[in-house]
């Protein structure tokens, strides 16, 4: 897998963890001399500014330690340091020290629902890391953690869902389905992630591939698009904006393939970077851009983090099972990789009809 996909991977996943058990476990205190969960003490207040600075300069690596140090000089209770600690250790693929963070922060665990959200968190920084290092070990210390925080607390979804992953990786497919069907049967709030998990309870191995980011949008002409709902189809994403000069020269190569592959299991959609909605619909209109357009608002759009784009422009290929494929629209051999891509849709949808067509029908004797 390349750096790419991996960085597209671990963004996604993260984006799983923060669907709402990250928070801090248990109702942070209110302290008079700061916000709910802050430190208490002098030197711990000082020591978590800096920590503040340093994850606004960028440097998470120092951040994470000076939270964990202020946490320490707080007496071991402030879970807004450890909170940061954890989430920051997750952002950067640092997992063991998410795991350390983990072990600091259960004493505080004041109820059943306190110790399930840490123990969440637990399993999925052991997922994480057993995805990085490919060890099964890794998976199986996750779904310990998972049946430990289900335990303590039966209507915590994500654990479901993170719980289906591991075992998984582990070829456990009969009951990863059963975890990724109770996600959702939950009726979970994240509308991709639920797509998503049917999906992988059709299918698990899918849950062990490359797979694109879960994600939905509402398209300029109003559609609702996911990217599980367009299984079935390759689909090709564009990142761009209207002030990038790249992405106006790439316009007309964007529209050839569109046009190239117009009536084939084939989807382009072009995400804007752009903060100006009117200038945006403006320049699609006058483009003859009549592929799926969506703006995401920036570098720091929803989708633009899933997939890490940090420069434009930035193009992904998909294939039929939504497995991501590292392409970029400029290179040359674009157009070929999409139409080996489409024949292999195509191929596979024959052999699904034929499969159909050779069952038996329903209620008749063999």
């Amino acid at each position: 897998m390349s750096a790419r996909a991996k960085e597209i991977r671990r963004r996604w996943f993260a984006a799983v963890a923060l669907l709402g058990m990250l928070g801090a476990a248990g109702a942070a205190a209110q302290n008079g001399d700061g916000k709910p969960g802050e430190p208490t003490d002098a030197k711990a207040r000082k020591t978590f500014a800096h920590a503040v600075d340093w994850e606004k300069h960028g440097d998470k690596s120092s951040a994470i330690g000076d939270f964990r140090k202020a946490n320490k000089q707080d007496g071991g209770h402030c879970q807004e340091c450890l909170q940061r600690a954890y989430t920051l250790a997750m952002e950067i693929g640092d997992y063991k020290t998410a795991q350390s963070v983990v072990q600091d922060w259960l004493p505080q665990a004041q109820t059943g629902a306190d110790r399930a959200a840490l123990h969440f968190k637990m399993g999925f920084a052991l997922e994480r890391q057993g995805i990085d290092e490919k060890k099964d070990k890794c998976f199986s210390a996750s779904c310990d953690e998972m049946k430990t925080a289900l335990a303590l607390d039966p209507g915590l979804a994500d654990a479901h869902f993170v719980y289906g992953v591991s075992l998984a990786y582990l070829h456990q497919d009969d009951a990863a389905r059963s975890q990724f069907k109770s996600y959702v049967d939950s009726n979970p709030r994240n509308a991709g992630l639920s797509v998503r998990a049917q999906r992988y309870s059709e299918r698990p191995e899918l849950a062990r591939a490359r797979m694109a980011p879960p994600f939905v949008v509402t398209t300029l002409d109003g559609q609702s698009i996911s990217m599980d709902s367009l299984q079935g189809k390759v689909v090709l994403i564009d990142f761009w904006a209207t002030w990038c000069g790249p992405c106006r020269e790439a316009l007309p190569h964007m529209r050839k393939i569109v046009q190239k592959f117009q009536g084939q299991p084939f989807v382009a959609l072009s995400i804007s970077l752009d903060d100006d909605q009117a200038r945006w619909k403006d320049f699609v209109a006058k483009n003859g851009m009549t592929w799926l357009q969506y703006r995401d608002g920036g570098f720091n759009g929803p989708v633009a983090t899933l997939f890490g784009v940090r420069a434009i422009p930035a193009t992904f290929s998909i294939d039929a099972d939504g497995v991501l494929e590292d392409q970029h629209v400029g290179d040359a051999d674009i157009e070929g990789k999409l139409k080996k891509l489409i024949a292999q849709a195509v191929e596979r949808e024959k052999q699904t009809q034929a499969a159909k067509a050779d069952a038996p029908a329903p209620g008749s004797v063999q």
